[in-house]
């Protein structure tokens, strides 16, 4: 009995081994298919992508024809994207007046009395006030800069002179708010570039840069918000524009700036914009109208 028993486990342990062997090679077998089809399904967005950037120059052509830009971008924002989009700018016909980095205690909470203390002091421009109608840090930020940095739409109202433009900006690199290199200039619309999703310790920074971009959008012809894939989900600066109607009829937000095709546009936006047009959501992300402008 005790021989036969030993038998048959044996026999029993063999056939659950190459049972296993089986499912194994079975599992295997479908990784490797699903491995080819991502790989075929990234040569082709790829493709894509290089598609849409042969073209861009064509695509955006005269779209910003005498227009300047101001960038600005945010801690977390990809020096390719923002390249991308000042590039495009160039080619659109546009002129990028600087760029302006915001450092990572601009966009935190805890430095909100700080920044509101340098926003709302003597260097306000001259024959300038700012906006009380909200008081949060990336609001009046915004009101300011959008005042020192933005050409107004109406062209009897002459835009600051290099003189104050330069020392609210001093004031906010001296403070550790932002950064940039050489002269800013006056720009007749704006850009913000950002990252992707915010993580659970996001906080308000996504709700800050919202703010900023609204602020700066009343001093100008129009001021566009982009971001990566996933800035239009959770408290991502997107989603906060989105899901606000006030902030989403102020400013145009992209939330595919990581591809060509949101790059590009990123800038039909702004031209847009500057021509008159009215703010739009595009991109692929929730709350998006359409993926892109009508050409």
């Amino acid at each position: 009995l005790a021989i036969g028993v030993a038998l048959g486990s044996g026999l029993l342990s063999n056939t659950v081994l190459s049972g296993l062997r089986d499912d194994k090679q079975q599992l295997q077998h479908q990784i490797d298919s699903l491995t080819e089809d991502k790989n075929a399904l990234n040569q082709k967005l790829n493709a894509a992508g290089e598609f849409d950037a042969l073209l861009a120059p064509r695509m955006v052509r005269d779209a910003l024809k005498d227009k300047s830009v101001v960038v600005f971008r945010t801690p977390d924002a990809a020096d390719g994207d923002v390249d991308a989009i000042a590039r495009i700018i160039g080619q659109a016909g546009g002129t990028v007046t600087g760029e302006v980095s915001l450092t990572s205690e601009f966009v935190e909470a805890n430095s909100a009395d700080k920044l509101l203390s340098v926003v709302n002091s003597p260097i306000v421009p001259a024959g300038k006030q700012l906006n009380t109608a909200a008081l949060d840090q990336g609001s009046q930020a915004g009101d300011l800069l959008g005042m020192t940095l933005l050409i107004d739409k109406n062209p009897t109202v002459p835009p600051v002179d290099d003189s104050q433009r330069n020392t609210v900006l001093t004031a906010l690199r001296d403070t550790g708010f932002l950064s940039y290199n050489g002269h800013i200039g006056a720009a007749n619309t704006a850009v913000i570039v950002t990252g992707g999703a915010l993580g659970d310790d996001g906080g308000n920074r996504g709700a800050t840069v919202a703010r900023l971009a609204a602020g700066l959008a009343p001093h100008g012809s129009g001021v566009v918000l982009v971001g990566r894939d996933g800035s239009a989900s959770g408290t991502g600066p997107v989603a906060v524009v989105r899901s606000d109607d006030g902030l989403a009829g102020a400013v145009s937000t992209v939330d595919d700036a990581d591809s060509s095709a949101g790059q590009i546009t990123s800038v039909l936006a702004l031209g847009d914009l500057a021509a008159g047009g009215k703010p739009g959501q595009y991109g692929t992300g929730r709350g998006a109208s359409s993926v892109t402008l009508p050409q």
